[in-house]
């Protein structure tokens, strides 16, 4: 289970992740990193903690499936939290192709996105694509 200071909840807090972080895809998920802002709502000024959040749509597969996908993805960010820098939000959005790929599968994607998400790969902007 994620720690609640790391989970992610509000809308607006997806929708800044989404339309103003980095984004990295991968066959099975889709990773939107947004880091170096503040949060509001932490008192005091401290540095806020890593928050993530996680789409899994219908297309997935059923509740089950999609739900199984979750929590996978859950435990593996996780792990992960310690790599992101603080106050970083993160969004995980599942693919289609993740409802029927195993733990391992789904880990080796996450770490390629997040492998290129912090190590500022910037490819995709170098082919005229602009990574967000």
């Amino acid at each position: 289970m994620l720690p609640t200071e790391n989970r992610l909840r509000r809308r607006q807090d997806f929708g800044e992740a989404v339309r103003r972080g980095r984004r990295a895809g991968r066959p099975l998920l889709v990773v939107h990193l947004r880091s170096d802002i503040t949060d509001p709502h932490v008192p005091g000024g401290s540095t806020p903690p890593v928050r993530a959040g996680f789409v899994v749509s219908k297309a997935v597969g059923g509740s089950v499936q999609r739900n199984l996908v979750k929590r996978r993805l859950r435990h593996l960010v996780r792990e992960r939290l310690s790599q992101l820098p603080p106050g970083s939000l993160v969004v995980v959005r599942a693919l289609p192709g993740a409802g029927g790929a195993d733990h391992a599968e789904l880990a080796r994607d996450l770490d390629a996105a997040l492998k290129r998400l912090l190590g500022r790969d910037t490819r995709g902007e170098a082919e005229g694509r602009v990574s967000r």
